[in-house]
């Protein structure tokens, strides 16, 4: 069902948990403390108020380069309700990126974490200028984030906001070019509670959730905002960057009940002496690339639970195809979830076989309106209500959906496509291996065949890569193998996680 026309996502996330009798349950936990739903509701309503006392009117940007604390869903919600649109950005990102985006957006203020004020002042004279607030600031040269709350109004007064207005932008972040600004509605984050959230999470409000994403991603900010949020849940919040003594301790002191990463954090978290405890556990969530079945099986074998696999996108908002508790088909990104349409389509734009590699399209009440400023890129990804992923997928005969990489990854082998995902996932099944990534290369006749680079356990040698490539052979065809291995210390990632293959080309 879909939500009421007259509609602010803000008000819809937190409202319902103080009329409901969860005012004094915590939201959110995060490295400076607790604060329940009643705290943070009186945070937003003071930043909402804050908002409409600089100036700021219905429909401008705000900025938040902030780290993960209180001080985000502060802000996040707080423009909503006062009918801005917030604009949460990388907290990694260079100078450069920042002044593009600031530009882009047209908008007039930022808030951000003191540990990355110094990347935005060089800014703050540009035009239009910037009004910054800093979260966190240790000295007078700018405002601090929460002395502004302190000044501000509590009451409560949400904008007259409807369910297909925009309600904030996430920009992407593109493995090449210039990051582009998707546009979401204050109906998105709903919808997304209910499909994911609800149905295949089964989240409520006794859950702990720890996201080892951020909340500027994505994903990040449906796993530690949207779906505890919508149901009253807490959130475990830290500004650190994950590593695996950091996630260890958190999954040890705060206990959650579920916890979202990526598969390069599993494959670390395996690899660091004891594995994590269950504790108290009920699920484990992986997206941003696809998981090997290899990494699956070994935390099943000495973590004792499943991680559900999944696709997302930041034009969907969050994930769309996804493993279930009781249906995990290991080496896929699982089903469709309820509420979206999937299909794979071959290049005269018709559906193709089970088994065959195609193109990965999807619809679903929680796409983007488009990108700013970006008309033709818009009319190319959002079409008679489908979205191109950019993504390669094949499906199994039980309906299950296979990952086989980007678009652009893709290899084409004497005239059959390679998916590198495939050959990857192979080489990770040598217990010499510790990453891979599989990218095209031309032989001395200039046709293309697999090349992989490969982050061994332990010391590279000839004798290894002939070795490497001989396992393949044992569970390829033999067209799929590495021709050449070359061995490297790290691989090439985005934020997220994702391997940049486009920079091993």
């Amino acid at each position: 069902m879909a939500a009421p026309e007259l509609y602010n996502a803000a008000a819809a996330l937190l409202l319902p948990n103080l009329v409901d009798g969860r005012a004094e349950r915590i939201a959110v936990i995060d490295d400076a403390g607790t604060y329940t739903y009643a705290e943070l509701n009186d945070r937003v309503n003071r930043f909402a108020n804050l908002l409409r006392y600089r100036g700021l009117t219905h429909g401008q940007r705000v900025l938040l380069c902030l780290d993960d604390s209180i001080s985000f869903p502060v802000c996040f919600l707080g423009a909503m309700r006062a009918g801005a649109i917030p604009v949460p950005l990388n907290t990694w990102l260079p100078t450069q990126d920042y002044k593009y985006i600031a530009a882009d957006s047209d908008a007039r203020m930022v808030v951000v974490s003191a540990t990355v004020a110094s990347a935005w002042v060089p800014l703050l004279n540009t035009l239009p200028p910037l009004d910054i607030l800093v979260s966190g600031a240790t000295d007078t040269a700018h405002q601090d984030l929460d002395e502004a709350l302190h000044e501000a109004s509590s009451t409560e007064a949400t904008a007259a906001t409807r369910r297909d207005e925009p309600a904030f932008w996430l920009y992407s972040s593109g493995t090449t070019g210039n990051p582009k600004g998707v546009v979401h509605r204050h109906g998105d984050p709903e919808f997304t509670a209910r499909s994911y959230g609800r149905h295949v999470l089964g989240i409520h409000a006794d859950d702990i959730v720890f996201s080892a994403a951020k909340l500027f991603f994505a994903y990040g900010l449906g796993n530690s905002l949207t779906f505890p949020f919508s149901v009253g849940a807490t959130a475990v919040l830290t500004a650190a960057k994950p590593s695996p003594t950091l996630v260890k301790d958190i999954l040890r002191r705060h206990r959650p009940t579920l916890f979202c990463a990526v598969p390069t954090l599993y494959a670390m978290l395996l690899g660091d002496g004891e594995p994590p405890v269950r504790d108290r556990l009920r699920l484990c969530i992986s997206a941003g690339e696809a998981l090997p079945e290899v990494i699956l099986q070994r935390w099943r074998d000495e973590v004792g639970i499943d991680i559900l696999d999944g696709i997302g996108s930041t034009e969907m908002l969050h994930i769309f195809i996804s493993n279930r508790a009781g249906d995990v088909c290991p080496g896929s990104s699982g089903r469709a979830v309820e509420g979206y349409q999937v299909r794979v389509i071959g290049d005269d734009g018709q559906g193709v076989a089970d088994e065959t590699i195609g193109d990965l399209e999807v619809r679903g009440d929680s796409a983007a309106s488009g990108y700013w400023n970006l008309r033709e890129l818009t009319v190319a990804t959002f079409h008679d209500g489908w979205v191109r992923t950019g993504d390669k997928y094949l499906r199994r005969p039980s309906g299950h959906l296979v990952y086989c990489g980007r678009r652009d990854d893709l290899l084409k082998v004497g005239g059959i496509y390679v998916s590198p995902v495939e050959v990857e996932n192979a080489l990770l099944a040598h217990p010499a291996v510790v990453e891979a990534a599989v990218v095209g290369a031309g032989d001395a006749d200039r046709l293309i065949k697999p090349k992989a680079f490969v982050v061994p356990r332990g010391e590279p040698s000839a004798a290894l890569a002939d070795e490497l490539i001989a396992h393949v052979r044992t569970r390829l065809a033999d067209y799929k193998r590495p021709r050449w291995i070359e061995f490297v210390t790290e691989l090439p990632k985005t934020a997220t996680g994702k391997i940049q293959r486009y920079k091993l080309r």
